[in-house]
């Protein structure tokens, strides 16, 4: 099992890579950098809390592990 600083740290460095592609993508897709990290930022927020939980909720399956 992982620690919770652990899956914070995880979290936190995923949606900041994240947050760099989808500003990105939405400055591509919509010519403007404004809109694009407006996007950036809200798909970050929610993929921070998504991916956090995910990771808590995994941590406590024993399926698959060899301990």
């Amino acid at each position: 099992m992982e620690t919770r600083a652990r899956t914070l740290v995880k979290s936190v460095l995923w949606t900041l890579l994240g947050l760099v592609v989808m500003a990105l993508v939405g400055a591509i897709f919509t010519g403007s950098w404004t809109t694009g990290g407006g996007m950036a930022l809200v798909n970050a927020g929610l993929g921070f809390v998504t991916y956090l939980l995910y990771e808590r909720l995994w941590a406590v399956i024993r399926w698959g592990r060899h301990v």
